[in-house]
């Protein structure tokens, strides 16, 4: 084995450790001062690196922020999202939901959340990685979940399910991102049952049926 062939190993090592320390600094230091205040010079000083490090990696802050949530939200493991399926597709909905809003109201996770829906909102190009490596794989969990469901006759032959997904998750991420109510266990399980009351098929006289 040639000297460049044993230090291969160490030097990947190095780079994830680099790595992980400059994503943790940035998810620390977003909760400490704010998404405003935070910067690559800031970031590169409590990870202990150069900036030229960090931008080695990532083209913007906004791009630091959206790695940093995902490896310490632990959902950078490769594996794609799954929905639970027990056959009830309500209870399902309405565990998913519930642990939505727990991550939601966890202070830990409310500023780089905030901070990252601002920031898709002007970079096209961190709105396609989102989109790609979060948003994108969601939305077929929730697309998955509920074809299930429609096979099994729970909900209606002809139902549209990306329309579907919106009317279930949608009433709760833009009553977290506009601060319009509280998110409560209470409110997701409103929204659950109102949701699968119109989504439900419908016998020939127009009552709703349950499944």
């Amino acid at each position: 084995m040639t000297t460049r062939q044993r230090a291969t190993p160490n030097a990947a090592r190095r780079r994830e450790t680099s790595r992980r320390a400059i994503l943790t600094a940035a998810f620390d230091l977003l909760q400490e001062v704010g998404y405003a205040k935070v910067s690559i010079e800031g970031i590169a000083t409590r990870a202990g690196v150069g900036k030229q490090t960090i931008y080695r990696w990532w083209p913007s802050k906004g791009a630091v922020i959206f790695d940093a949530f995902l490896m310490l939200s632990e959902g950078s493991d490769g594996e794609a999202p799954v929905l639970p399926d027990t056959g009830d597709l309500e209870a399902d909905l309405t565990a998913v939901l519930r642990a939505t809003i727990e991550e939601l109201n966890d202070p830990r996770y409310d500023q780089p959340m905030r901070a990252l829906a601002t920031e898709i909102a002007h970079d096209p190009e961190l709105a396609a990685a989102y989109a790609e490596r979060l948003d994108g794989p969601l939305k077929e969990a929730k697309r998955r979940r509920l074809r299930s469901a429609q096979q099994a006759g729970q909900l209606a032959e002809d139902l549209d399910l990306d329309v579907a997904v919106e009317l279930i998750w949608g009433p709760v991420l833009n009553r977290w991102l506009q601060r319009t109510g509280p998110l409560t266990t209470q409110y997701v399980d409103s929204v659950v049952t109102t949701a699968l009351n119109g989504l439900r098929p419908r016998p020939t006289d127009g009552t709703p049926t349950r499944g």
